[in-house]
Order: C-alpha cells, then structure tokens, then sequence
C-alpha cells in the first residue's frame, strides 16, 4: 500500500506534536493519532469515529484557552467563532488509557484537507471563515477584518475571516484540488475571490477590477479578482463550495430543470437565447 502524501509522525522531544495521516483523494478524512494524555480540538459535528479510550468533551469557545482563562475570556473566544460562521462550541478529543489510541474527522463539503504547522508560518494563517476542521489543542482560532471597504465587500469572504494562531499543526479544508504558491517580494498573483482559501499575514490582499466593459459583464469573473502581493504563501482552492452550490441551484432553475446560462448578465433573456425557456 503507497502510504499517504499527506502523513506525518511526531519528533521526539516536541511535547505538543501529533501523528496523523489523511486519507482518501477527493472526499478525504484525517486521523490523528493521541499518546495517554494528548488532545486534539475539532469543529463540533465533525468525528467521523474514535477508539473508547478517547475521551470527548465538549467546550465554550474554540477550546485553545489555558487553565487560567475565566468566563470572559471564553465568551470573548466563543464571539470571535460565532461571527466567522462557525458554532459557539468547540470538541476536545483526549486520550485517558494507555498506548495509542485514534480519532477520525471528515469535512462535510467534497474537496480536500490541508495539514499545516503554524510554528513554519510564523505562528499565523489567514483563511476563509469556514475552514478549521480540526487542531492540536492550543491554537487559537480568531478574527481577521479586511482594512479596505472594497475589499471586505467584493472580496469573496466579507469583511470577516479565520486568523488561527499557534504552533502546533492545524487542519483546514477547501474545496476541490488544493495549489500552494510562494510569492516573492512584489510578486503579484490575481485570484477569483472566491478561489482564494488561505495565505499568510506577510501577503496584502487587494482587488483589482477584471477589466473592460465586455469582460465585467459577459466574463462570468464577476468584478474583481482578488491581488495577491508578496512575500509570503497563498493556497488556492479548484472548487470553492459556494461556486459549486450555485451551479446545483442554476442548474435546478426555479422550476427544476437545466439552467446552462448561470453567470449571464441577460438573466431571462439570457435563458430565452439559450434554450433554458
């Protein structure tokens, strides 16, 4: 059996490293492997399985806080999770017997997990708003707001998305075939908004409009695309599920049905020309 490309084993002497491994192509799910007494937090509804010496408990906020955190803190960690789209709760995994023992967490939209160490990205990650499927326990999950009016309304995300913090390894999904791309000082990259998954804090993120006249409305782009200036990492996403999502609901039509003219500026007109009528 080939062993998976996205697998890893801890290093001794890195107390909050954890084993996993990625299984599956296009509908894949993450297992991750707990020495007595290790934990891993999860986006509630998430597990797939566990063996019964994990044990799961659930927690207010994204389960990152210390001992020391009081009620105000968590509150504050549960709004930052509640205004990025995500529950008010967070599941903590812990291993309470002896030897190994394994927790499975799945996506629930197609496409693809990624495994990332923050301590290798400088202890940050932007990302869209619904991405954290899973962690080792003590990354912070919080809120990153757009500084620029245009980008926050047209920039596919909104003015609010994901900043998860730490050091640890952190697992985040996207839609469809995942490409990582290092950009150089001043290096640009012009992204579909709604294809831009992740990148670090060091890149700026602006728009730029797609263009003429033609191309704004018969292009099908929208807009803008979203620039992307270096230096630093950006992960683009093949299949956003809101572009998937609205091809299921074009497709449907109002009254069931094909719809092939999504993306048209003509709307009825465009339906009537095409067939769709």
């Amino acid at each position: 059996m080939p062993q998976s490309p996205w697998e890893h084993r801890r290093q001794s002497g890195i107390a909050d490293d954890i084993d996993f491994e990625i299984k599956g192509e296009e509908l894949q799910f993450l297992e991750i492997e707990l020495d007595p007494g290790e934990s891993a937090v999860a986006e509630a509804g998430a597990m797939v399985w566990k063996n019964a010496s994990v044990e799961m408990t659930t927690v207010f906020g994204d389960g990152s806080g210390g001992q020391g955190g009081g009620f105000m803190d968590k509150l504050l960690g549960a709004g930052k999770r509640l205004v990025t789209g995500e529950s008010l709760f967070t599941t903590v995994f812990t291993h309470r017997g002896s030897g190994k023992a394994r927790v499975a967490f799945a996506s629930p939209t197609p496409g693809a997990i990624l495994p990332l160490k923050l301590g290798d990205l400088g202890g940050e990650l932007i990302c869209q708003k619904d991405s954290f499927l899973a962690a080792a326990k003590g990354v912070s999950i919080g809120v990153h707001f757009q500084r620029r009016i245009l980008t926050g309304l047209f920039g596919g995300e909104g003015f609010i998305m994901q900043r998860l913090e730490g050091d640890g390894w952190v697992f985040v999904q996207m839609g469809g075939t995942i490409v990582e791309r290092e950009l150089r000082a001043g290096e640009e990259l012009h992204v579909d908004t709604g294809c831009l998954a992740a990148y670090t804090p060091g890149v700026d993120f602006d728009l730029i409009t797609v263009g003429g006249v033609r191309s704004t409305f018969f292009g099908g782009e929208g807009l803008f695309f979203a620039r992307l200036t270096g230096p630093g990492k950006v992960w683009i996403q093949s299949l956003p599920f809101s572009r998937l999502a609205g091809r299921m609901l074009a497709a449907a039509g109002s009254r069931g049905g094909q719809n092939r003219g999504e993306g048209s500026a003509l709307g009825a007109l465009g339906d009537f020309i095409s067939g769709n009528e």
